[in-house]
């Protein structure tokens, strides 16, 4: 089960297990991916992908897609979890670690992928679901994290790590696996625990937040330019660009630069209009603090707290 509490709160950066990433085994001491599943539903998330190295299957994937796919893997991750936590055997790397890492394979499709489309193509839709699940992912993978009978599994193995017989990759996961739990608050008293859950729901909903207004910020902070001359020190090409891009808003005639995610943008050094220049660097380092509906000021602050 390698879908990191942070997956929920960083937008969905997924590293988890599934039918993109190898599964180790002790058994052979090597590297294996799972078979490939008859196709049983039209969802493209509920079974692995025929492509090579299980890329996904994006031609079939619609934004309806995702709700479902969420829905069902985290119970389906859920009944997982609680198999391996109830086990009644003692703990061993294959009825644990190794059961954990096969875990969760429908969920880490769907959120892999959701997670890639969020950060690279989103739309409104998308950018809804973000927010209605970022919270609920996050308090899934706290049942995960803060569930006590799977940690005592875990610590069991990992006091035992290096008698285990196992070869260094299955001594390294064990330690990264009770490292993780750790620094989810696994070792936290049920008080904490509850208070660490608030926290973690809280800061999904910031963060997903954060994200989805700085997107919007960026577009809305584009510099318009009406007189081709303040373009001096440009490319025929550049200026060209410019103005296909203020096109596509409804801006024909003008001339758009977009802002880039960083502080300085790429065009500073060849405009020579200084006035132009300043525009722009002041457009650059006023993203989320303009007092619009956008400003990120309040959210970072209470990230900060939290």
């Amino acid at each position: 089960m390698k879908l990191p509490l942070s997956l929920a709160i960083a937008a969905a950066l997924a590293l988890g297990a599934g039918v993109s990433t190898p599964t180790y085994s002790a058994e052979k001491n090597s590297m294996t991916t799972p078979a490939a599943m008859p196709a049983a539903d039209s969802n493209p998330f509920y079974n692995p992908s025929t492509l090579p190295l299980f890329f996904p299957h994006f031609d079939q994937v619609k934004d309806s897609s995702f709700a479902p796919a969420f829905d069902k893997g985290m119970a389906e991750n859920t009944r997982e979890i609680d198999a391996i936590a109830n086990n009644k055997a003692a703990p061993t790397f294959e009825n644990t670690i190794l059961a954990m890492e096969k875990s969760g394979q429908l969920l880490g499709r769907a959120v892999r992928v959701f997670g890639n489309l969020t950060s690279a193509n989103t739309n409104d839709t998308l950018d809804k679901l973000d927010a209605e699940y970022s919270p609920k992912f996050a308090a899934h993978f706290d049942s995960v994290y803060l569930n006590a009978k799977l940690f005592d599994r875990i610590k069991t193995l990992y006091a035992k790590r290096n008698d285990l017989g196992l070869d260094a990759q299955g001594v390294r996961l064990i330690e990264r696996y009770h490292t993780d739990f750790v620094r989810s608050g696994a070792n936290l008293t049920e008080a904490q625990k509850t208070r660490v859950k608030a926290i973690n729901a809280e800061m999904a909903t910031l963060t997903t937040k954060f994200g989805q207004n700085t997107l919007a910020e960026v577009n809305d902070s584009a510099v318009i330019v009406t007189d081709k001359a303040e373009l001096d020190g440009l490319s025929d090409e550049q200026i060209t660009i410019l103005a296909e891009s203020a096109k596509s808003k409804g801006m024909e005639g003008k001339y758009r630069i977009a802002l880039l995610n960083t502080t300085i943008q790429p065009l500073l050094p060849q405009l020579n209009n200084r006035s132009l220049r300043e525009r722009l660097h002041k457009a650059s380092i006023a993203r989320g603090s303009r007092g619009n509906q956008w400003d990120n000021r309040e959210i970072v602050a209470k990230v900060a707290k939290l």
